[in-house]
């Protein structure tokens, strides 16, 4: 089954938002810095503390988030800072969509769904400009 969440990229202050939101809203959060990732490897050492996944979820409220990671090649800029988070278990429920979405989608900004240490990852900006980020279950 899908579902979607609002996402928010935040510039080096998301454990700092997502505290505030948590502190607003209740419930349970969760915070997952680059440092303790096996993908930390990929990225610089300035950006290890940065958070690369934080989830608040409280009964029907759910928000997910992560610090900006795609400088220097982008740069955080108001539009491009959320997201529509697709979120699956079945590799085959998010190509179906994501296949779809993909058509006039921006090439420079453009990754084809595939498997990460977490699961599977895809992302685009589809041909209205639209930011869709999407995560699965890993593939047994």
């Amino acid at each position: 089954m899908l579902r979607t969440i609002p996402f928010l990229l935040f510039d080096g202050n998301c454990a700092e938002a997502m505290k505030f939101y948590h502190s607003c809203i209740g419930g349970e959060l969760i915070l997952t810095k680059l440092q303790d990732t096996p993908m930390k490897d990929q990225f610089p050492r300035q950006k290890h503390g940065r958070i690369i996944n934080a989830h608040l979820k409280c009964g029907e409220i759910e928000i997910s988030s992560a610090d900006w990671m795609a400088s220097p090649n982008y740069e955080p800029k108001q539009g491009n800072t959320s997201a529509i988070f697709v979120i699956g278990a079945k590799l085959n429920e998010l190509k179906a969509i994501f296949d779809k979405l993909s058509l006039g989608a921006q090439k420079d900004r453009f990754q084809p769904l595939h498997e990460m240490p977490f699961g599977i990852y895809g992302q685009l900006y589809d041909r209205f400009g639209v930011q869709w980020i999407f995560k699965g279950d890993k593939i047994s």
